[in-house]
């Protein structure tokens, strides 16, 4: 589950890039596109902070996997023994 959280932040902070390089573009400043400019650099700074979020709950959930699986395999152990 881990890996996919990256994958989806790394999507979510690409996306933030375009936001952010479509508001120092001409485009967000002619009339009839889609926002002003800084309805574009909100919506950046909205997707980069997402993406932060997903990136530690990635995080975490790794951490947590691995220590179940070390605790599993230390509960193996002991019925070894």
């Amino acid at each position: 589950m881990g890996r996919n959280l990256y994958i989806l932040a790394g999507t979510l902070f690409v996306f933030s890039l375009i936001s952010c390089a479509l508001a120092y573009t001409n485009i967000a400043q002619q009339p009839g596109s889609p926002g002003d400019v800084s309805l574009w650099r909100t919506t950046g700074l909205a997707l980069f902070v997402l993406a932060l979020v997903v990136a530690l709950a990635g995080v975490l959930s790794s951490l947590f996997e691995q220590a179940e699986r070390r605790a599993e395999e230390a509960r193996r152990e002991r019925r070894k023994r």
